[in-house]
């Protein structure tokens, strides 16, 4: 990026919302015009590629969707705002480019039970004074503004969402395209980060956290709901209400599941310049049935995407070590690496220099050091780039590379 040259970066402000039952009416309505759209359309994409191995473009999809507005049958699609089909067809459009270059699984139908969502542009809602309307809503839209630093009054969003959760919690979503925020002052500090599922992480400073198993602490309460909800007949008001009850439960998971990891995120992004961390198959990991509701709870998905853009926002320098790197079999004091390490031995004895370690702090203290070899040799790279070095040859200590064996531990 030249000198001097902002860059503009989107973020989004989600806020709780209370439309009137007017409104909720009409949103309700898009919701199931979004759904609709959205189901046929991907039916006649999947037939189509089927049967003739042709892909489909988003021109033909926007030309079937005016066709279908002119059918008695669909005719109620005119009745609502045409923005947040025309941005469910490029969102559909989006997710078969990425299902096609393999980043992502194949799209999905979407179902009245799960999350509604309307998203839309600037031609179909006005931001005015910190009132927002939307199309076909004749009222503004009551929301609660919580963001004590920013303006709601200058704000000046691309995009508008409407989201409707299972719970029947109501929720608007204001991207905004802003500048950049300056780089954070460097501390002098760098950090090793090494995951797991008693403890959360562990750094190489020697901080522990803690697993605080969100769905295992709440998993007794959910349970008892959903049996209640089993025993209800279907499409009565009291197994809508009790779905609901159920809902609310993943809401409270969900939520402080969330909050734990943006607070536990945040603190090594202000503390340190330098974060190096393993790169996990969280997808491959959770193929194993004995692990996988422990790894799903603690998130180790999400605890790698969030300080990525985390660092980059704050100039930090995120370095991400290959998953085969054997961090937690190798001495962090000479460099000795064992030829085989049980995953019950907690803490080892070097048969090297007769350090005794323990296996997470032993880990957390070679991904730190492995971090900075790499961050040397890629130097050149922006700051808050991700860097990945592939191979587990990284560097070691030039004492003797012996190897040995430890199964338990002493």
């Amino acid at each position: 990026m030249a000198p001097g040259k902002l860059r503009i970066v989107r973020t989004a402000y989600r806020c709780r919302a209370y439309p009137t039952p007017e409104q909720a009416a009409v949103f309700n309505g898009t919701f199931g015009c979004v759904r609709l759209v959205w189901n046929r359309t991907l039916s006649e994409r999947s037939d189509r590629y089927r049967d003739s191995g042709a892909r489909t473009s988003y021109k033909q999809t926007s030309a079937t969707l005016t066709e279908w507005k002119r059918t008695e049958e669909l005719s109620p699609l005119s009745e609502v705002s045409p923005v947040p089909l025309q941005q469910t067809l490029r969102h559909q459009h989006a997710a078969f480019q990425n299902f096609f270059a393999r980043r992502a699984r194949y799209p999905k139908f979407k179902t009245r039970n799960g999350r509604q969502t309307a998203h839309c542009t600037r031609s179909a809602f006005g931001m005015r004074h910190g009132m927002l309307t939307l199309a076909k809503t004749g009222l503004p839209l009551r929301f609660v503004w919580s963001f004590a630093d920013v303006d709601v009054t200058t704000l000046d969003p691309a995009t508008v969402v409407i989201t409707r959760e299972p719970d029947g919690r109501w929720y608007v979503t204001f991207a905004v395209d802003a500048e950049e925020p300056a780089p954070t002052e460097p501390v002098g500090h760098a950090t090793g980060v090494d995951l797991g599922l008693t403890d959360l992480l562990v750094t190489s400073d020697g901080l522990r956290i803690a697993n605080p198993r969100q769905f295992a602490r709440r998993a007794r309460n959910l349970a008892r709901y959903q049996r209640r909800m089993a025993r209800c007949q279907r499409g009565s008001n009291d197994r809508r209400k009790a779905k609901t009850r159920v809902a609310r439960v993943h809401r409270t998971i969900r939520n402080a599941r969330r909050d734990f990891l943006h607070r536990t995120t945040t603190n090594p992004v202000r503390s340190a310049d330098l974060i190096a961390v393993e790169d996990l198959n969280v997808a491959g990991m959770r193929r194993n049935h004995h692990v996988a509701h422990a790894i799903s709870d603690v998130s180790w998905g999400e605890f790698k995407r969030q300080p990525a853009y985390k660092c980059a926002r704050a100039g930090r320098t995120l370095v991400v070590i290959d998953r085969w790197y054997p961090s937690s079999k190798t001495c962090s004091a000479c460099g000795h690496r064992l030829t085989e390490l049980a995953l019950s031995a907690r803490h080892w004895p070097c048969p090297c220099c007769r350090t005794l370690h323990d296996r997470d702090l032993n880990a957390a203290k070679n991904i730190l050091a492995a971090g900075r070899v790499v961050a040397r040799s890629t130097s050149g790279d922006a700051c808050g780039a991700d860097v990945s070095r592939q191979g587990s040859s990284l560097p070691r200590s030039a004492m003797n590379q012996e190897s040995s064996a430890v199964r338990r531990s002493p």
